[in-house]
């Protein structure tokens, strides 16, 4: 498995335009948000009684996040919280379904549109696990996370 710092260098290589950086630091979170939203719609089995497939992905990325860093999972902890807490507020309401189609469907547009200034394709398209790393680094430059100092 490589390294949480290799994979936020890499990562970082293709978000060095500011627009592009803006737009991730905003995109990034909402589209975490929507897809929380998403999974919590997905009908689950009488077996799992009260247990949604938000919860059950929630925990699998926060075990990831603790492998990979201590440091970063702790601050994790509050974000996926966070929306997670959002999510089930938004779930009383008729609005989550379409309300994280949009935030979902928005955010990727933006996205995209920062990658096309940007001029390199997103990190995921080369592996998959990027998607769950981009919420570390945009933690990490919200937090202004010095990893020597930390």
């Amino acid at each position: 498995m490589r390294s949480l710092n290799s994979m936020l260098d890499e990562y970082a290589q293709s978000h060095q335009n500011p627009f592009n950086k803006t737009i991730h630091k905003l995109c990034v979170p909402t589209i975490m948000f929507s897809m929380i939203g998403l999974l919590w719609l997905i009908p689950s089995p009488k077996i799992m009684g009260d247990i949604n497939w938000a919860s059950i992905v929630t925990i699998f990325v926060m075990l990831y996040y603790l492998v990979l860093s201590k440091k970063y999972f702790i601050f994790m902890i509050p974000v996926i919280g966070s929306m997670y807490l959002g999510n089930h507020f938004l779930a009383q309401t008729n609005y989550l379904l379409s309300a994280s189609i949009i935030v979902f469907i928005l955010s990727w547009i933006f996205q995209l549109w920062g990658h096309k200034v940007e001029g390199k394709k997103p990190s995921f398209a080369k592996d998959l696990l990027f998607l769950l790393i981009g919420p570390i680094w945009v933690v990490k430059a919200v937090f202004k996370i010095n990893d020597e100092n930390f």
